[in-house]
């Protein structure tokens, strides 16, 4: 798919998305041997559940229920707290479904919702693959023991790990394939079992491509506000990770950074080495960073011909606002910034907010970071007096 009739796709999308008002839609079908029972259908939050609405299955095993939705939204269909179905259902959708009340949960069909149809098909394929894991455990557990364990169990565990790659690839393809699709929520969350508290999709891109593409629709929806903040979590995390392995692997040397200064020029910070720096990543519409250059200031000019210098990294994307910052702040130190955010340095560093900064030594080694007023004053004072 071309990137211009992606553009389209989620321009059209946005427009019915953000047009959709609340209808009703139906569920209706035949459930047998469950005459005269009470059946629930209850709206699935992140945390909770909400009773939508109830009602009796008549003597021939029909039912019917009517609510109200504006977006693809999460149900459950219960006959008890045991036995349900879960459901993603639009407005105006007509769904039907047939099952038997001894295997409610497990054998149904339904129709008139793709949404509910793609949320078979996970469960079905999560069901199948925990069935085929659990009787490898089984077997793994009744031959413990036996004289032919050590030669068999090799075998049960490349069998194990390819059943659960299987299932990693299903997920990982389903999410890939229906970015807009609210069932890749539930691909997104799903798990091997209570005991595997890990996703079964582990691929990043996939999750952020997702979890960007479902805000965009359903920036309302609970759960898609969850995912999306639990996306940016993950990718802080995972961030936050690579740069603590890189600052090891590198013997704690601080990763390098070109950037430009007011006048184009590009300056490393690796071209520093031999004095100590204050890597400090702010920006000029950030009041907080507007008052934190001042105490900057005070110990540059205290400390400048000890060897101390400032590379200053600038997150904004206004070059006026920022060249008129340096000026009204008096910020004759190192200043650099793409008007691009700096995103790449600033993810590096994982930078989260600012002001923020990391303390070098004469080596380019951090040695302390996000240091403010008497607590900068104190670690200069024992790298350079």
């Amino acid at each position: 798919m071309t990137y211009r009739v992606l553009f389209f796709l989620v321009a059209a999308l946005l427009v019915l998305g953000g047009c959709k008002k609340e209808k009703e839609f139906t569920i209706r079908g035949k459930i047998t041997h469950a005459e005269d029972q009470t059946i629930v259908l209850e709206e699935l939050h992140t945390t909770t559940l909400k009773k939508i609405a109830e009602t009796k299955i008549n003597k021939k095993g029909e039912f019917e229920i009517s609510a109200m939705t504006g977006i693809p939204t999460f149900y459950l269909l219960k006959l008890n707290d045991q036995s349900f179905i879960t459901l993603l259902v639009d407005s105006a959708e007509t769904v039907t479904v047939e099952a038997d009340a001894a295997n409610f949960d497990r054998e149904y069909n339904i129709e008139g919702s793709p949404g509910s149809e793609q949320v078979k098909l996970l469960d079905s394929k999560l069901k199948e693959t925990r069935h085929k894991l659990d009787s490898i455990r089984s077997l793994d557990n009744l031959y413990k023991g036996n004289p032919e364990y050590d030669s068999v169990r090799p075998r049960w565990a490349e069998e194990y790990d390819k059943i659960v790659q299987e299932q990693i690839d299903f997920s990982t393809n389903f999410v890939r394939e229906n970015p807009f699709s609210m069932a890749s929520v539930l691909a997104l969350y799903q798990k091997f079992g209570t005991d595997d508290p890990s996703f079964i999709v582990r691929d990043l891109q996939v999750m952020k491509t997702a979890a960007s593409a479902l805000n965009s629709i359903y920036p309302k929806s609970e759960q898609v506000q969850a995912l999306y903040n639990n996306t940016l979590q993950i990718v802080r995390e995972k961030q936050s990770a690579d740069m603590k392995k890189f600052i090891q692997e590198q013997g704690d040397n601080s990763p390098d950074i070109v950037l430009p200064d007011p006048a184009g020029n590009e300056v490393a910070l690796s071209s520093l080495r031999g004095k100590v720096v204050l890597l400090q990543f702010w920006a000029a519409v950030d009041r907080a960073s507007r008052i934190q250059n001042p105490v900057l200031v005070e110990a540059y000019n205290k400390y400048k011909r000890k060897g101390f210098e400032i590379y200053q990294v600038s997150v904004d994307v206004n070059r006026a606002e920022w060249v008129d910052a340096i000026d009204q702040d008096k910020l004759n130190w190192i200043n650099v910034g793409d008007m691009e955010g700096s995103r790449l340095a600033a993810a590096v560093y994982n930078v989260q907010s600012v002001p923020f900064n990391y303390l070098l030594n004469k080596e380019g080694e951090i040695v302390a970071k996000n240091l403010k007023g008497p607590a900068l004053d104190k670690a200069l004072a024992q790298l350079l007096d």
